[in-house]
């Protein structure tokens, strides 16, 4: 590969792959966007869009990126139209808990006193984005660099694509199982349930229970009512008996959710994966891969610190060419 700016191939139309193409294309690379889903048909739009560290490894290089992603955010919200909003969170335990390993990249992390039922309280500032708006705020983004978004191409292997003079970033989610015989990616079953907001600000999180989580993510008109973490499963259709039981644990926090009227009820299945994969190689094709993916339930949270390193591997590629 020559030194010159080869083209650049981004796999996936989901935050990972917006967020990586902007970068790129703002670095100076011809880019390119193709996948299977437009972004609005894609998990990330399905995502609460939360900043918070879920399901990602490893430690270290989830800090790098998260705390990237937030000042990213941090700067957004200020903007009118964005999509972003720093709200206060606060996160209950029923146990003690252990202060997190993301803690550096919030200023204004602590300790409160926790309600009753409770043993542990944490609160802070974090962004939330509002995942359609922000998703259509990114593709005008990239309009505006001269990079289209070409949906409906199903790439069926990664060696369909990779080529002389292309480098190729992989962020295709959890079809990256299949288009790298990835057997590390699993997906991690999540359903969200979104009513009217009856006038909250603050998000809540109740996350010790693995498989049942309970957050309360207001957004402009709405509130996003979770949730699940089923690791494993695969099925996208909507349980009956799992909304009733989201709605009874968020009544339980957030008693102004009890006639709070329910707008629709969605599932969207996170790439989870035994740690981030975010590494390049070459090919004996001369062609070259980043991938970007695997990010869990932290897909928001660490996009542009992971895009930014993308966008590090890609130049590695064409000066070791």
């Amino acid at each position: 590969m020559s030194a010159t700016r080869p083209e650049v191939l981004v796999l996936g139309a989901g935050i990972a792959g917006l967020a990586s193409a902007v970068r790129l294309a703002e670095a100076g690379f011809p880019v390119r966007v193709v996948s299977k889903d437009r972004p609005e048909a894609t998990t990330s739009a399905v995502a609460a869009a939360l900043w918070h560290p879920f399901h990602a490894e490893p430690p270290d290089r989830v800090l790098r990126w998260c705390r990237a992603s937030f000042a990213v955010y941090e700067a957004e919200a200020g903007e009118p139209g964005s999509g972003v909003r720093m709200r206060p969170l606060v996160e209950y335990h029923r146990r003690p808990a252990a202060w997190p390993s993301w803690a550096e990249a919030v200023p204004d992390l602590r300790r409160v006193p926790p309600p009753p039922g409770f043993a542990a309280a944490l609160a802070c500032t974090v962004p939330v984005a509002e995942s359609p708006v922000y998703l259509r705020r990114l593709e005008a983004r990239l309009a505006r660099l001269g990079v289209p978004i070409e949906a409906g191409v199903e790439v069926g292997h990664l060696r369909e694509v990779v080529r002389p003079g292309r480098v190729v970033v992989v962020c295709t989610g959890l079809g990256s199982q299949r288009l790298l015989d990835d057997a590390a990616l699993y997906p991690i079953r999540g359903q969200i349930v979104l009513v009217d907001n009856p006038g909250l600000d603050r998000v809540v999180l109740d996350e010790d229970d693995a498989d049942a989580l309970t957050y309360l993510i207001p957004r402009s008109d709405d509130v996003i009512v979770g949730g699940t973490t089923l690791r494993g499963v695969w099925n996208t259709e909507p349980d009956p008996a799992t909304t009733e039981a989201i709605l009874e644990r968020a009544v339980r926090l957030e008693p102004r959710l009890a006639a709070a009227a329910v707008r629709a009820v969605r599932v969207g299945l996170r790439p989870g994966r035994t740690a981030v994969r975010l590494e390049a190689e070459r090919w004996s094709n001369g062609g070259g891969v980043v991938y970007n993916l695997g990010h869990g339930g932290s897909g928001y949270t660490l996009a542009w610190g992971c895009a930014d390193e993308v966008v590090d591997e890609v130049r590695a590629l064409v000066a070791d060419g």
